[in-house]
């Protein structure tokens, strides 16, 4: 029976899944995997024997990755399950911006109470007014799945749309419009956009990546939208622009005690991903993800160990090796289990930066002394077999 500790609430429709062979336990000593959301698990002991952790959703900020590879527990998120979701808060921030719905909502509850307010609003909605996303260009940073969402839904409303990411792959590429454009570096996108808007991860690359300098590369009274992280800007250089006029609003996901009180500032509580749909197909998809990788040792969507695809076969049992990307590994595995006269009918392995991850399929099952040997080989984080597919 394998355990299954939810560190937050998961939705109905991902758990209702979970077959027989699992079983829930708020005990993260004894989980052999856990779900989790925004729940913050630095200071967590993880269990010795825990071998994954499915975030449901993308960011995986909460989670200590560092820790996890090095005890070779695989952590997998849950790409594009919300990015219709955060779609729709971008295009809403854009017209948030745009037009100033929320001093006009305001002027109204101010004038509840007023006899001639029908009157009246017809004198006052001019300090209200606004300009149309039509014909304006957006830039977006960052094009996965989020990224190509909010492209392809700026050109539907008629903007001018082009997009920035290194790492774009052939099939991002593939789904965007064939009108947004792809500038060959980040300068062209802030020279060139009335609004930008952030869709990239927290790395050491981008941290505070818009600050003081590339804001000064940017159009007079441009919009910016982050959506994505909260440290991808530095707030007191956004203060300054703001203050200046050089940035006209900044519409962000992620207030702190900083920017909920800046002028100019339109800040949410973190909603991107807070729709009833986006929640139920995050828990599908990261229950997915964890029940495939017990199952069958299959990888896909993690942050921490390369994708691995091998298709289930009648076999004895398949070995899952996760271990540090050096040379020799295969050799090693294969030798050590040919010793033992353990024959291979079907193998993959795959490499990720410093990690591997290794598939083996056998004809018969090791006994516990090969598997220690197995574990005793230097770089090897984990093995685990798995029988019955």
């Amino acid at each position: 029976m394998t355990k299954i500790c939810c560190l937050n609430p998961i939705a109905q429709v991902g758990l209702q899944r979970l077959t027989g062979n699992y079983e829930l336990t708020q005990n993260l000593d004894e989980a052999d995997a856990v779900l989790v959301r925004s729940a913050a698990m630095h200071d967590m002991e993880l269990p010795q024997d825990l071998a994954a952790i499915a975030r449901a959703g993308a960011g995986v900020n909460n989670i200590p990755i560092d820790e996890c590879t090095g005890k070779g527990i695989v952590v997998f998120n849950t790409p594009g399950a919300n990015a219709n979701g955060v779609k729709e808060l971008v295009i809403a921030g854009m017209l948030l911006a745009a037009r100033d719905i929320g001093g006009g909502i305001e002027w109204v509850r101010e004038n509840r109470d007023d006899a001639n307010i029908s009157k009246d609003m017809e004198k006052s909605k001019k300090q209200f007014a606004g300009t149309e996303i039509k014909g304006k260009t957006l830039g977006v940073i960052g094009l996965g799945a989020i990224g190509i969402e909010v492209a392809n839904a700026a050109d539907s409303l008629g903007m001018n749309v082009v997009g920035y990411d290194p790492y774009l792959s052939v099939s991002s590429a593939l789904r965007l419009s064939r009108h947004v454009r792809v500038a060959e570096k980040a300068e062209d996108v802030y020279a060139a956009s009335d609004y930008i808007t952030l869709h990239v991860p927290l790395l050491d690359s981008t941290r505070e990546s818009i600050n003081a300098q590339t804001i000064a590369m940017m159009k007079d009274g441009v919009v910016i939208l982050n959506y994505a992280r909260d440290l991808l800007v530095c707030d007191d250089d956004m203060e300054q622009a703001l203050l200046s006029g050089k940035v006209r609003r900044y519409m962000t996901d992620f207030p702190n005690a900083k920017t909920a009180g800046m002028k100019n500032v339109i800040a949410t509580p973190h909603l991107g991903a807070s729709t009833a749909e986006s929640e139920d197909n995050c828990a599908v998809m990261a229950v997915d993800e964890l029940m495939d990788y017990i199952e069958t040792g299959r990888i896909r969507n993690s942050v921490n160990y390369p994708n691995c695809n091998l298709a289930p076969e009648p076999c004895a049992c398949r070995i899952c090796i996760l271990n540090v990307n050096q040379p020799n590994m295969i050799s090693k595995f294969t030798s050590l289990l040919s010793a033992e006269g353990i024959n291979i009918p079907n193998m993959s392995n795959k490499s990720r930066g410093e990690t591997a991850y290794t598939l083996i399929d056998c004809d018969t099952a090791p006994d516990e002394a090969v598997l220690e040997k197995l574990r005793a080989i230097e770089g090897v984080r984990r093995v685990r077999v798995i029988t019955g597919m």
